[in-house]
């Protein structure tokens, strides 16, 4: 379990520096309302990934499979961007993405051979 507490630290880390990077290239080359549009999804990008992290927690103790509670986070926050007329859909569903972005990260970091041999 220490393994995947670390992963799931090192996932919300990497998670938090790539929106950082990412918000502010988006404020510099579009402008500040798109950039927090960026940022309201990446947070919730934040929240869906510690959701899910629980529930894989939980996996082997309480549950036989994983929950759909997650993909309600989702939903949720499409149904808010489409109907919310100072809020636009595409820059708040790439920032919900970003945290696939991470995944991408960490897989092309395990990827590479690590030279403590």
């Amino acid at each position: 379990m220490q393994e995947f507490y670390q992963l799931q630290q090192e996932l919300l880390l990497i998670t938090l520096v790539l929106t950082g990077m990412i918000f502010v290239f988006v404020w510099i080359f579009y402008s500040l309302n798109i950039a927090l549009n960026y940022l309201l999804g990446a947070c919730t990008g934040v929240v869906y990934l510690k959701v899910l992290a629980r529930n894989v927690e939980r996996l082997g103790q309480d549950r036989k499979r994983i929950g759909k509670s997650h993909l309600a986070i989702f939903i949720g926050l499409i149904i808010v961007a489409t109907q919310w007329n100072q809020l636009h859909v595409m820059p708040v569903f790439l920032g919900f993405l970003t945290y696939k972005g991470t995944l991408l990260i960490y897989m092309f970091r395990s990827l590479m051979p690590s030279d403590s041999r």
